[in-house]
Parts: C-alpha cells; structure tokens; sequence
C-alpha cells in the first residue's frame, strides 16, 4: 500500500501507472484537463489496452466539457459509460489498472487538484477492495444495483453513514481530520462529544456553527480538497465523501480504511505539519516554547 501526497507527489506515479498497464484499465472521471494523461490512456489503447471509463452525468459548471470528453475518450477507442442520474452528484474517484491495483483518490484529474491543493490518493493491491472496486465500476456503468460487500471500502450512499459513524465513535484518544465542509448534524454531535470527553480533536477545513466547540482552522495553503479522518493514529479513511448529509446520504462517493502502519503515519505527520502552520498550531508552539524555558528555568 501506498500513499500519494498532493501537491507533493504530481502526476508522475498516476501516468506511470498507466503506461505499465498491459490488460486493462478502468476509470472513473468526474473532473478532467489533463492532456498528459489523454497521451498516456491513448497509447495504452495502441498497445492493446481496454480501457474502460465512466463519466460522471454532470458536474458543477462542467457538463458541456464532460461531453466533449466522452467524445475524445471514444476516438482514442476507449470504451466510454455515462453515470446514470439516480444521484445527486457522481462524486467518486478511482482508477483499477489490470485488475489488480486501485487507486483511490481524493483529486480530481485536474491541474488544480494537484499543483496547488492538499489533496490524497490510496494504491492498494488487496484483493478484496480491489474486488469491491471493479464490482462498482461495473454496477454503475451498467446502471445496476450496487451491494457492498465486507471490505474496508466505504461507499456512498449504501454504507458510508453506518461505517463512518461507527468509525468515528470508537475513536478513543484522537481524531484528525481533513474536510472541506463538516456539517452533518449526527456526526458533529459524536465529534462535539468526544471533544468534550478530552479526546484531541481537530479539524482543518470548516465546520457548521454546530461544531464551533470543535477545534479547527482553515487550510494553511492555497487549496484543500482532501477527505481525510485519522483515528487514534492506529488507522485512517481516506476518500472523497465529507462529513455532510448529502454526500453520506445522496451522491456517489468512495472511501477507504487503511490499516497499513507507513501510510497512517505519514497521513499523521502531514496533518501536524499542516496544523503548524495554522493560528492554533502557532499558538500551541509558543505555548509549548514558554513551558519548555520555564522547565529549563526551574531546572537550573
């Protein structure tokens, strides 16, 4: 398993993994501008590569450009499928490469999802989320009923609600979170609860009024569009649903719980890094920074 850190890490990782297909590839495209990556699925197609794409019906803004990728896609010779419009919003993000490694991403194919934005991407070969994957990827561009099965994929709306509920209530010491938006009520009120238990809660990113009690601060950088709840610094999810009703309840959105030691970390220290950086991170430094010299004080 690995972890895919923006805007550190770019595109070079993603492209190469296309251009290392050799059977298949199977992507899901929400938003899309990048023509490094149109070269790289375009010469997979030449060398014999089914590529497989589904595009989302619509997005804010971006229909009429959809469109005219839907239209690129089946010149190259890529088999292209549309989401159907039982959702809200086709919100999820992934990309199965020979059927054996997913990607999971926060970001969009996007110049700005990536240069100036905090952003995340899971690869992973476990076989059974990888399963889970392709059997999504099948069921929605088939417009098909989708069940879930027992796997540490998170899927809106059929059971991101239950599982992320469950997975932020058993937190016991810490929770740090990346989101956009946190405003679900349901969810703010276990966050609220285990803020005023002591446990270490945080947040970068916004939050309803009701979870002003909650400490959080806005993204230090230029852009954050991470969705990201590191619990206890034993595991994390990672994904592109926010703790928000709609995107729990209506819209298509995938997750993932990652158990894997190395990337929990360095979602944990990139966090810290970030909260440095923010007026509360500030402020807890040179609160630290007078409690160390009154120690040395009295030491001496």
């Amino acid at each position: 398993m690995k972890l895919i850190v923006q805007p550190r890490d770019g595109w070079s990782e993603f492209i190469s993994a296309i251009r290392q297909a050799k059977k298949e590839i199977d992507l899901v495209i929400f938003r899309f501008d990048r023509p490094e990556i149109a070269k790289a699925l375009d010469a997979a197609i030449k060398r014999g590569v089914v590529v497989r794409t589904l595009v989302a019906h619509t997005n804010r803004g971006g229909e009429k450009n959809l469109r005219k990728l839907e239209q690129r896609l089946l010149e190259t010779g890529a088999i292209v499928s549309r989401t159907g419009d039982e959702f809200v919003r086709y919100h999820g993000k992934l990309m199965v490469v020979d059927r054996s490694v997913l990607w999971l991403m926060c970001f969009n194919l996007t110049a700005l999802d990536v240069s100036r934005t905090r952003s995340f991407a899971i690869v992973t070969r476990q076989r059974a989320e990888v399963q889970m994957a392709l059997k999504l990827f099948e069921a929605d561009a088939t417009r098909q009923p989708f069940e879930p099965s027992q796997c540490q994929l998170v899927v809106s709306p059929e059971n991101a609600r239950t599982v992320l509920t469950d997975y932020i209530r058993k937190a016991k010491k810490q929770l740090l979170i990346y989101d956009p938006k946190v405003s679900d009520s349901i969810l703010l009120k276990v966050l609220s609860d285990h803020a005023k238990a002591g446990l270490d809660v945080r947040i970068i990113g916004k939050v309803s009024k009701g979870g002003n009690e909650i400490a959080h601060e806005k993204y230090p950088g230029k852009r954050l569009h991470a969705r990201v709840i590191i619990r206890d610094h034993h595991d994390a999810f990672l994904g592109s649903q926010s703790l928000r009703k709609l995107e729990l309840d209506k819209r298509r959105e995938v997750g993932i719980i990652v158990k894997d030691a190395s990337v929990v970390h360095e979602l944990a220290q990139t966090f810290e890094e970030d909260w440095a950086l923010t007026d509360s991170g500030k402020r807890d430094a040179k609160r630290k920074e007078k409690e160390e010299k009154k120690g040395n004080e009295a030491a001496l």
